[in-house]
């Protein structure tokens, strides 16, 4: 993915915030859930993996969630579909490494390099990390 400007990142959180292409609760079985809420935002989210051997084969969210959060949820959920188990835990972990300024692997966090300047602002962490941090509790418990 080429360089993004600001406009673009704030382009792509907003598309993502305002049609969350993955909000929505899972029909069927075999889904894991996690709730997560933050303390400092309305976001109350539920997040939904669905596991198939060692592939995430569906991954959804539901709740309430500031634009961040449904961006970055939303974002996440559409990259961890088709990922084994262990390309979706080294996803999270490049993620939450460029979220935190340390070094990452670019190249594979396409959309979600949006929410690289997140750091900046300190409040957002939480937001641009929620969803993120239920997927690897899901990802970590089938293990």
């Amino acid at each position: 993915m080429p360089s993004l400007t600001n406009d673009m990142m704030r382009a792509i959180i907003m598309d993502h915030a305002s049609n969350p292409a993955f909000k929505h609760t899972p029909e069927g079985e075999g889904y894991e859930k996690v709730h997560m809420k933050s303390d400092n935002c309305i976001d109350d989210i539920d997040i939904y993996l669905k596991v198939d051997g060692d592939k995430v084969v569906d991954a959804s969210f539901e709740g309430r969630a500031c634009a961040i959060s449904t961006a970055s949820t939303d974002i996440m959920c559409s990259m961890m579909i088709g990922k084994t188990k262990e390309e979706g835990l080294n996803l999270i972990e490049q993620y939450m490494h460029m979220i935190h300024e340390e070094d990452y692997d670019s190249e594979i966090l396409e959309e979600a390099l949006a929410f690289q300047n997140t750091s900046k602002q300190a409040a957002r962490i939480r937001c641009a990390t929620i969803g993120w941090s239920a997927a690897k509790e899901i990802l970590d418990k089938n293990e």
